[in-house]
């Protein structure tokens, strides 16, 4: 039974039951809140969904069991009421990053009997994020003779917040020269790409301004803006292009710092510097950026930092290869972390003493 609580919290029931004191309680409580909810906001009735009266609560001391563990930090509950409080402003983003889901899952105990319940809080996101480019300018260079229809990759846009709240799709200033079409990626996001329509003749115009913006699809609407700088030349007809859309790797977590991952190759068709490829990463949070590194010479990309597979165990990232006119050509990187056996137990101990008489019946 799934039912809204007073703070728009959502209280879910599962269907096994155990009898505490001739009282049924549920095993396992549910709530799903919003995230960015402040201190003190309320999460759930939590002694009520647990079947537990008022009047039962000073005997029964109504606590969280798992007091270790750090997320714990974010919920509170309160001995009189029996209610669960938010105890600390709550950022999905810095909570979970870029994961799909994000919960918070403890265990609550109960005295006299003891009884132990799980609990789960489900961390829904909201629209606090814009769409961000990396940088303000896309400098372009395109040469004169470009055959109509040709296409050149943009920067993709990078939105913190998941799911519809992430960027949706992108727009671009009308211009009779130039269109905006969108490939999919391999894992799902959209890739921009400028395309041309007219030929271009470098003694009528020799540059062009765009905005590229990306929108998300969140309530109300963000978005985030690039200028899109063109220079028209007669060099440099041929982008980079990577050998692989995709370039997957599967490394054991704790490698040393400086150890290869893999190995992207993209080659140009021009010749002197304007076939000169060099390698980056694209528009990817800092928290890639401290873990993995890329050669921009060799396109080797290595480990900058320690991989730990209890913390993330894939990691998916644009990479870029640019050519000295300027062109360039994204590809994908995903790399999954094996399991190492580097964690011992963890044992929860939860003591209660109470004197028997010894002439108690078995």
């Amino acid at each position: 039974m799934e039912r809204l609580g007073p703070g728009g919290g959502r209280a879910l029931r599962a269907a096994v039951l155990l009898c505490v004191c001739g009282r049924a309680a549920a095993e396992r409580v549910r709530y799903a809140i919003p995230e960015e909810l402040g201190r003190g906001s309320l999460v759930g009735p939590l002694a009520r969904d647990l079947g537990l009266s008022a009047d039962e609560l000073p005997a029964r001391k109504l606590r969280v069991a798992s007091a270790g563990k750090k997320q714990l930090k974010y919920f509170t509950v309160n001995e009189e009421n029996g209610n669960l409080y938010v105890n600390e402003r709550l950022d999905r983003e810095e909570m979970c990053g870029e994961s799909a889901t994000c919960s918070v899952s403890f265990e609550v105990l109960v005295h006299n009997p003891l009884n132990i319940f799980h609990v789960e809080v489900a961390i829904e996101d909201v629209n606090d994020n814009s769409p961000v480019f990396s940088k303000s300018v896309l400098d372009l260079e395109l040469g004169e003779w470009t055959l109509p229809g040709a296409r050149f990759p943009l920067e993709v846009a990078r939105d913190a917040d998941a799911g519809s709240n992430s960027v949706l799709t992108y727009q671009l200033t009308s211009h009779s020269c130039f269109s905006l079409a969108l490939t999919e990626s391999p894992d799902g996001s959209k890739q921009p790409e400028l395309v041309l329509d007219r030929a271009l003749d470098r003694e009528k115009q020799s540059s062009f301004e765009l905005v590229l913006t990306a929108v998300d699809g969140g309530e109300p609407v963000r978005s985030g803006t690039v200028q899109v700088r063109i220079n028209v030349t007669d060099a440099n007809d041929n982008p980079p292009v990577f050998s692989k859309r995709v370039y997957e790797a599967r490394v054991a977590e704790n490698l040393s710092v400086g150890s290869l991952v893999l190995r992207a190759w993209a080659t140009d068709a021009d010749s002197g510097s304007n076939g000169r490829v060099s390698y980056s990463l694209g528009n990817v949070p800092d928290s890639i950026r401290a873990l993995f590194t890329i050669d921009s010479d060799s396109g080797e990309v290595r480990t900058l930092g320690p991989l730990d597979y209890e913390e993330k165990n894939k990691y998916i990232f644009g990479l870029e290869a640019s050519d000295g006119g300027g062109l360039t050509a994204h590809c994908k990187a995903q790399i999954d972390i094996t399991d190492e056996n580097d964690n011992a137990p963890e044992i929860t101990i939860l003591s209660l003493s109470s004197p028997v008489p010894e002439d108690s019946p078995a």
